[in-house]
């Protein structure tokens, strides 16, 4: 194992220097760090934001044909997207707004190809060590920006006394920490070689400060769940096959008593994460959708066309909630409405094959990596239980669900 690593470390077609801060550059611009809050503080549209996209996709196809040889073994991942982006870009046909789904599906295909460069190029421990770094960068600047520039990193609306740092609002930043949390984690645990350490110390101190500044709570549950995962899987395959088929018994048993709590006791369990028992109201949210959706069941809406602000759906939702809704809150929910059950199903069967995938991997892979395609798994899935992340056009945990898709589909003797 030790060659193996070492090897790993002199290999000449590991990713640069250049390449690695190309690929961070992209990962925080897919966040909405920064450059959103200044040019659009009132998340309005603004052709400066759109003129940012052009050079970066210029920039992904250049990293693309630079490593062809790598995005050429991953062939078995480009079948999934190219179908995924068939069926959005099929969409315009029956969508509300054909020109913004056209749009918005070459973005989906090209971030798609990002995702793809980023699990054939950055191998092993590369990925989540990028993503340790990337986030430690961002999570060092919200920092700067609550303590120095509070007007700007520090909510001063209904979330008054939260931090958002660098993004719009807490919860991008509590997402965008629990990633930070969950590669530091992977990268420590990975074998590697004891200067990574320091490294993944430091960015679990900042990402772990900032995530508890933001107050976010699906955030803090999925840091957790990635978290924990990395160090149940640590123990595993420290203390040998016994301890880890007991182990999943416990969680097996423990997970069953938490569904029948949760069934019995919701109500108080979301009282004491200070949660109302509507979730903010998102249980009335989906109850409007899931009507709207059967009006068109089997394809929805269109790509990207439910929630536009002229759309008879918005109007119709608004006028069933009382506000105007930005979105179901729900990843699944949300696909329903715009490629309805057609889309629910592809993108169902992806998953399930990215989890087999993993799961096949994961004392080869998996030990590499530091557990981190796991980890980012279940995590992704938790968060698509709150939150619009499945399919989207220009979205960090979609790219890196993505990503992780292409680094298990890969053939293990691939170039």
């Amino acid at each position: 194992m030790t060659r193996a690593v070492a090897l790993s470390r002199h290999d000449p077609d590991a990713p640069s220097l250049w390449e690695q801060a190309a690929a961070g550059l992209i990962l925080a611009l897919l966040s909405g760090a920064l450059l959103g809050p200044i040019f659009a503080p009132q998340q309005q549209e603004t052709p400066v934001l759109r003129l940012i996209w052009p050079p970066v996709y210029l920039l992904i196809l250049g990293l693309s044909g630079f490593r062809a040889r790598r995005m050429a073994a991953a062939w078995p991942a480009f079948i999934p997207l190219l179908l995924m982006v068939a069926l959005a870009l099929a969409s315009s046909l029956w969508s509300q707004a054909p020109e913004v789904t056209e749009r918005r599906v070459l973005a989906l295909g090209l971030t798609g190809v990002f995702a793809i460069y980023l699990g054939a190029v950055f191998r092993g421990v590369a990925l989540p060590r990028m993503l340790t770094v990337t986030s430690l960068a961002l999570g060092v600047g919200s920092l700067i920006s609550v303590f120095v520039f509070p007007g700007f990193g520090i909510h001063h609306d209904v979330n008054a006394g939260m931090w958002r740092g660098v993004w719009y609002e807490k919860n991008q930043l509590g997402m965008l920490m629990s990633v930070g949390v969950i590669a530091a984690a992977a990268l420590f645990a990975a074998p590697q070689e004891a200067k990574d350490r320091p490294l993944a110390l430091a960015a679990l101190g900042v990402c772990v400060l900032a995530l508890l500044g933001s107050q976010s709570k699906t955030a803090l549950i999925m840091a957790l769940l990635g978290g924990g995962l990395v160090v149940f899987c640590g123990l595993i395959r420290r203390m040998g096959p016994v301890f880890g088929v007991i182990s999943i018994w416990c969680l097996g048993v423990a997970l069953g008593a938490g569904l029948w709590i949760w069934s019995e006791f919701s109500v108080q369990i979301l009282a004491l994460f200070g949660k109302d028992p509507s979730l903010t109201g998102r249980t009335e949210i989906w109850e409007a959708i899931s009507r709207m959706a059967e009006r068109k069941p089997w394809l929805g809406y269109g790509y990207s066309a439910f929630w536009l602000p002229s759309a008879e759906p918005m109007e119709w939702i608004r006028h069933e909630t009382g506000w105007r809704v930005p979105s179901a809150h729900q990843g699944w929910l949300d696909l329903r409405a715009e490629l309805g059950w057609a889309g629910v199903s592809l993108v169902g069967a992806v998953v399930a094959l990215t989890a087999a995938a993993v799961l096949c991997r994961l004392p080869g892979l998996g030990r590499r990596e530091g557990y981190w395609s796991l980890a980012w798994l279940a995590a992704f899935l938790l968060l698509s239980l709150s939150e619009s992340v499945l399919l989207r056009h220009q979205d960090l945990p979609w790219t890196l669900f993505m990503a992780l898709m292409a680094r298990n589909l890969i053939p293990a003797r691939a170039p």
